[in-house]
């Protein structure tokens, strides 16, 4: 009977302070009057309503459907003149249930074409003052690097007909003569050519040995038709990137003969352009993680390592189920090689490192090492790479990325010497590159769109990537730091604190193109730090990591939308982050807690039981405008500590103040709010607390 009482009178202690709370009047952060939800928890708005093709808990739905695009390409580069031409056969597999009237197909060149380019048109005027190196550039036409069309023809009964096309700028339209009907396929043939520039996604660049070229975003491709876009034609203007079908590639390069070329894809004629010895030295690479020159510094233009010694060599690539197809080609190269196997037995992945000898010594310490640990990193995070090879290349590209091939800079002094910082630069720079691959390259977003789909989560990853770099070259290629940490640049809250006191930011949910000033900490920074709170503060790390795995596994070789990512992070997590999404990806708020005041009061004026000498309330006010868990470390007069990990649910009554109370019978010396600086707290003059000195003077807020 004795415990029945106990149990009936704590349960009427329960009632009576939630009644205390109900009795408050709500308090919302941002209550604009109206007699509306306002609450940060309530459900967000702008998420579609889910359907047969994306279902509510964010994965694919059981009628997803997406198109198919194959090419046969067959390309030369003219040494001479800087230029490449190309012919190529697509072939469009329409997987839609609807009936295409018209194809849309990519020119992205065009958007260095004097003709064509709106980049070009939208040019602002100059500034009043100008460095005297940017007057040396004033003046100087732009360069016109856009498509010539030979030919643009459809594959008609068997024969090819002319087709009826239109170019708008970097896109162009392809009226079909009958209607492309559910299931049906159309091949049509596009003969092509541009002159390489300089600088751009794609460029050629002379180095000390000569010329080297990396080709992307080099042949006209397709436009993405899916269920959320219908056509997706936004035009490219440098920033947003690219939006693509997966499909099958065989591609063929003629090259002078003495150009070593990689690419996307298997090369399908080793013995062509190949010597013996390189073949030996590979399949010897491919046994070991350590890298292993294929092509020395003193080998690099020596006739030998060239199975022909004039004319052009063609080299042939075949790749399945690739959103795209870059590669690069130069006389220049020093090439090492590694392989990696996620488990004994396991076909080796190739990883390829080609580089010029002004890249050295820093690229081949860095670069092979760097990317088979990015394989291992973003394997156990997200899923095991699906591809056969992993290329890293230096050039005039500082950072860029394609299925299986990225571009990447840091290059040391003219004398061979570099700083610890470009050193880290390269580390990070290969890791990011390389794990596009997973973020956007098979995880397939619309970066026309969205940043930070892919942006904002291979930052997150590439964060992890450099501490387990750190960690398993410590001692041997990696002595930077003592502990064995790598100083990354962005992904922990307090690297993103200064952006979050911007004024003039744009919320993360802003098309890419439409983010005017610090686009990295917008599409990069700002998401990976989110995700990290997630995953270290908010979430507890294997909710985390199966929710975002989950994400990563259902969408591979498909195109998730921002609301699939947000609902299967809730439904793998088993969490409403409502209030998070809200917060930090669709508004600009910054979270700024604030210490206001503690308490204490005799604990026998609040209960007979012995729980200590007082009960102490500890007040936080919300002053920014986002929402967070609540971390409050305390230490007591004997020296000792306690936690209190508040989750976010607190703010759930009221959004503006919550007050923590506890009994104790030892005295508070000091409190500290978010003491690891976990959640990007702006002010943090007012998160500590101690109280006041004996002699009058205040120690604390």
């Amino acid at each position: 009977m004795n415990t029945l009482i106990r149990l009936v009178s704590f349960a009427c202690v329960l009632v009576l302070l939630g009644s205390i709370s109900a009795a408050e009047a709500q308090q919302w952060l941002h209550d604009d009057g109206s007699e509306t939800n306002r609450s940060i928890f309530r459900p967000l708005e702008d998420w579609p309503a889910p359907n047969d093709y994306r279902n509510a808990a964010g994965y694919p739905g059981r009628d997803y459907w997406q198109q198919q695009v194959d090419y046969v390409i067959e390309a030369t580069l003219d040494t001479t003149t800087h230029a490449i031409s190309g012919s190529e056969r697509i072939t469009y597999h329409n997987n839609s249930p609807d009936a295409l009237r018209y194809l849309w197909v990519q020119l992205d060149q065009n958007v260095r074409s004097r003709e064509h380019s709106r980049s070009y048109d939208t040019q602002g005027a100059l500034p009043e003052e100008v460095s005297e190196r940017f007057r040396q550039f004033v003046g100087l036409d732009p360069f016109d690097g856009g498509y010539t069309l030979g030919r643009v023809q459809l594959v008609e009964n068997g024969r090819l007909v002319d087709a009826d096309y239109r170019i708008n700028n970097t896109v162009m339209k392809i009226q079909l003569p009958e209607p492309l009907e559910p299931g049906d396929r159309q091949e049509l043939e596009i003969d092509w050519s541009y002159p390489v520039p300089d600088r751009a996604r794609g460029a050629k660049e002379l180095v000390t040995d000569g010329w080297l070229y990396e080709m992307a975003q080099w042949f006209p491709r397709m436009s993405v038709y899916d269920d959320v876009n219908g056509w997706q034609t936004d035009q490219f203007y440098g920033r947003g990137e690219f939006y693509l079908n997966f499909g099958n590639y065989d591609v063929s390069l003629t090259v002078p003969w003495n150009h070593i070329v990689d690419a996307t894809g298997v090369l399908q004629n080793p013995d062509e352009v190949l010597t013996a010895t390189q073949r030996e030295r590979l399949e010897q690479a491919y046994q070991s993680e350590e890298p292993v020159f294929i092509i020395s510094a003193d080998e690099v233009m020596d006739p030998v390592t060239r199975p022909v010694n004039e004319g052009m060599l063609t080299w042939r690539f075949t790749a399945e189920n690739v959103r795209d197809f870059a590669w690069v080609s130069s006389k220049t190269y020093v090439w090492d090689a590694a392989g990696f196997r996620y488990r004994p037995g396991d076909e080796p992945i190739h990883v390829h490192s080609l580089y010029p000898r002004d890249a050295m010594p820093l690229w081949d310490k860095v670069s092979t090492r760097a990317t088979v640990q990015t394989l291992k990193t973003y394997g156990r995070m997200a899923f095991e790479y699906p591809y056969p090879k992993a290329v890293n290349v230096h050039g005039p590209v500082f950072g860029r990325e394609y299925p299986m091939v990225a571009f990447c800079g840091a290059r040391p002094q003219p004398d061979g010497t570099y700083s610890e910082g470009l050193e880290r630069a390269l580390i990070g720079v290969t890791i990011h590159e390389v794990g596009h691959n997973w973020f956007p390259m098979i995880v397939a977003t619309d970066e026309r769109q969205w940043t930070w789909m892919d942006e904002g989560l291979n930052t997150f990853l590439q964060y992890y990537g450099e501490q387990d770099y750190a960690e398993t070259y410590c001692g041997t290629v990696w002595t930077q730091t003592e502990d064995c940490s790598f100083p990354s640049r962005r992904g922990p809250a307090p690297l993103i604190v200064d952006y979050m006191r911007e004024e003039q930011q744009v919320p993360i949910m802003t098309e890419s193109d439409l983010i005017q000033m610090q686009f990295g900490n917008n599409g990069y920074a700002k998401p990976a730090t989110g995700l990290h709170m997630l995953r270290e503060n908010v979430l507890d790390r294997e909710a985390f990591d199966d929710a975002f795995s989950g994400y990563s596994t259902e969408w591979m070789f498909k195109h998730p939308q921002p609301a699939d990512f947000f609902r299967s992070m809730e439904d793998g997590s088993g969490e409403n982050l409502g209030w998070f999404w809200r917060g930090w990806f669709y508004t600009t708020h910054a979270n700024d807690q604030a210490l206001t005041a503690v308490t204490t009061q005799p604990a026998d004026s609040l209960t007979t039981n012995d729980v200590g000498d007082s009960y102490v309330r500890i007040e936080v006010a919300n002053e920014g405008g986002l929402v967070m868990p609540i971390v409050l470390d305390v230490t007591y007069d004997d020296g000792s500590t306690e936690r209190f990990d508040i989750p976010v649910d607190a703010w759930r009554n009221n959004e503006l103040t919550f007050t923590k109370g506890f009994f104790t019978d030892r005295a508070v010396v000091r409190v500290v709010l978010d003491p690891e600086e976990a959640f990007a707290d702006i002010d943090r003059t007012d998160n500590e607390w101690a109280p006041p000195d004996p002699l009058g003077d205040a120690s604390g807020s």
